[in-house]
């Protein structure tokens, strides 16, 4: 339990650096690049303290972030709401290496609120459990 306590402290540093970014408005292209590129690692490390809590708590083992998403949902981590607005993130995420595209770079920043509230409550439901 102390290798996933150590993860998920891991993924709430990122989520609150991607945290002090998201929903500023307006937004140079340089904060808004910088806001993309802190979601990409939060939405790293979120993805796997989960597959770490799964694998140690659950006994679950997933290889990638949808698969990891689909066994929070299995688990009861995740509701049926929150397992489809995270597979659209993983979507998303899977998109920023694009974002030289300026209108995919906008689309994406204005969703940023959105995914880090999720993640948060995907790290505060795992952090229940373990409590």
């Amino acid at each position: 339990m102390a290798r996933v306590k150590e993860r998920l402290q891991v993924a709430r540093q990122a989520v609150a650096t991607f945290g002090k970014v998201v929903g500023k408005k307006p937004v140079s292209d340089i904060e808004r690049d910088a806001a993309i590129q802190r979601f990409e690692y939060s939405f790293e490390a979120t993805w796997k303290a989960a597959q770490l809590y799964l694998r140690e708590m659950e006994g679950i083992e997933q290889a990638s972030p949808k698969g990891v998403i689909r066994a929070s949902y299995q688990v009861g981590v995740l509701d049926e709401t929150k397992t489809e607005a995270a597979l659209k993130m993983t979507d998303q995420r899977n998109l920023t290496v694009h974002t030289y595209n300026e209108a995919l770079a906008q689309s994406i920043y204005a969703r940023l609120e959105g995914y880090h509230q999720l993640m948060n409550q995907w790290l505060d439901a795992i952090e229940t459990r373990l409590s």
